[in-house]
């Protein structure tokens, strides 16, 4: 194992501090519990949007903690849940009378902490509501999950339940909303290798030389098979299609693309696959109205990529646009 860090035990700590550093204008760090909060947090008046897992995604969460997005995020170790009692120091930090959102992933043990969180918050007299994502079509389950998991369209929906919080719809209004685009968010991932998580040292499975995981969790859990890897169109064609199919998407919807790395994937064959699935789309006459390109949640160093569509009105459109300034992403401002 080559990776640039110091004891295996300390990444997260140290990744954190790192994240404090070079963006101080932006969040704070807690080191224990591990939180990453907005600077100016609490936001009086404006629901917490709130949201966190395991380490090794980034830059989910902490990168996306700012103004237009998340309130605060809650990161564990690697690969593994925040406890309970550091989502609840997340949940202190930032709710006021407004209330706050959990935007959690569909992970076994991210479900059942947050679940905790909110209810030792609601112990304060806190209004904190949770919403799971499960945007995968790959899989009905997995290791970590009790139904489909929580991938790509996490992202998004942050950036959007984000956004209204941000121009202060209620904590109905936003629960509303997040319900809405999870229900209207589809993803799917494919791997070429697999990452190594720092304290284990070896290669989450093994992949022969020709190879790929169709189907792939963020985790390295395995997909829907093992395919021989194929040219990059026939590759995309059939990620597309296990999308489309599924929510279904039809003629004239309007969507938004999104082509992640999974952290080891180069911008070059990114933007290929993307050209791609680009083009994929306009045949069959799907518009893609807006688009997201790079390595936004990833999986360490997992070669390998995942899309995402999520289909667009014009409120989702004008929240996607709205002004976020985060480590991560940033524009309007």
């Amino acid at each position: 194992m080559k990776k640039i860090i110091n004891d295996p035990a300390a990444v997260v700590a140290e990744s954190l501090a790192g994240l404090a550093v070079a963006h101080a204008d932006l969040l704070r760090v807690q080191q224990d519990p591990a939180v990453v909060v907005r600077a100016d947090a609490p936001v009086n008046g404006r629901v917490a949007v709130v949201s966190g897992g395991g380490s090794g995604h980034e830059p989910l969460h902490g990168g996306f903690v700012g103004p237009g997005m998340l309130h605060a995020a809650v990161p564990g170790p690697v690969f593994t849940s925040p406890t309970p009692d550091a989502v609840q120091a997340a949940i202190s930090a930032t709710t006021g009378a407004a209330g706050a959102l959990l935007l959690v992933k569909n992970y076994t043990g991210d479900v059942l902490n947050f679940e905790t969180a909110a209810e030792l918050a609601a112990a304060e007299d806190l209004d904190v509501r949770s919403v799971v994502i499960d945007d995968d079509v790959a899989v009905a389950d997995s290791t970590f999950t009790a139904g489909r998991r929580g991938v790509g369209g996490t992202v998004l929906l942050e950036k959007i339940v984000g956004a209204a919080a941000e121009r202060g719809d209620s904590l109905d209004t936003v629960e509303a909303l997040a319900r809405r685009v999870v229900g209207q968010a589809r993803s799917i991932g494919v791997a070429l290798t697999a990452p190594v998580v720092p304290h284990v040292g070896t290669p989450s499975f093994e992949l022969g030389e020709n190879e790929i995981e169709f189907g792939i969790g963020i985790h390295g859990e395995p997909g829907r098979e093992r395919i021989q890897a194929e040219p990059a169109d026939a590759l995309v064609d059939r990620m597309l299609r296990a999308v489309l199919e599924d929510l279904p998407f039809q003629r004239g919807d309007e969507v938004l693309l999104f082509t992640n790395s999974m952290g080891g994937t180069p911008p070059m064959e990114l933007y290929l696959a993307h050209g791609i699935a680009e083009r994929l789309l306009g045949e069959q006459g799907i518009v893609v109205r807006r688009r997201l390109i790079g390595p936004y949640i990833t999986s360490l160093e997992m070669q390998g990529i995942s899309l995402t569509l999520l289909k667009l009105d014009d409120e989702l459109t004008e929240l996607w646009d709205a002004p976020v300034r985060t480590a991560a992403l940033r524009w309007g401002v």
